[in-house]
């Protein structure tokens, strides 16, 4: 999960009435005027506490004729949760150590004279070379669609779907919305 995000959802939640307001919808949809009574807030205070937290993924808004509900987008919450307990305890140190030769021989037993890749290596360690390898052919800070992401992997390997899904469950690489950008390398197992 990008860090960047998990911010941005912290961000969201650092006040009250927004934190009150996920309680609400926990259950179930509420209108904006509803939630101003439960809250004791003016409607426009709802409105920009609604805005935050809808963008940073937490809500949802669905319209029924002139009326907005909001509703609490449980997977996404859950989601970005499970993403602050994945950076815990010992990940962000957790980065495999290699030797460059190691480094070097494995690549060079992967991959063809012309920089394709021969098959995708079976064992963890020398998987995540190969991944780390490949990936710095892509820039941080860009966001890429599915397809630009596919066509470039094909550059050096047919199973471009496999290659994509190892990325991004190694954090090297974070997807929503089929659109994918590099994790911060802090994030990655291995920075070539």
């Amino acid at each position: 999960m990008q860090l960047s995000r998990l911010v941005s959802f912290l961000k969201a939640l650092s006040d009250p009435n927004r934190i009150r307001m996920v309680a609400l919808l926990k259950d179930g949809p509420l209108h904006g005027q509803a939630l101003a009574s439960k809250l004791h807030l003016k409607p426009p205070t709802v409105t920009h506490h609604a805005k935050k937290l809808k963008d940073a993924g937490i809500i949802v808004e669905r319209r029924n004729k002139n009326t907005i509900y909001f509703h609490l987008n449980e997977k996404s919450l859950a989601l970005l949760a499970h993403g602050i307990l994945e950076l815990g305890g010992d990940q962000m140190s957790n980065q495999i150590q290699v030797k460059d030769e190691e480094k070097l021989a494995i690549i060079k037993n992967f991959t063809t004279v012309d920089g394709k890749l021969k098959q995708i290596p079976a064992q963890q360690k020398k998987k995540i070379i190969i991944l780390a390898y490949y990936i710095r052919g892509l820039e941080h800070g860009k966001k890429y669609q599915e397809k630009e992401i596919n066509e470039y992997i094909q550059q050096f390997h047919e199973d471009f779907a496999t290659i994509r899904r190892e990325w991004v469950m190694h954090h090297f690489i974070y997807r929503q919305n089929n659109m994918y950008e590099l994790n911060p390398k802090e994030m990655w197992p291995l920075v070539f």
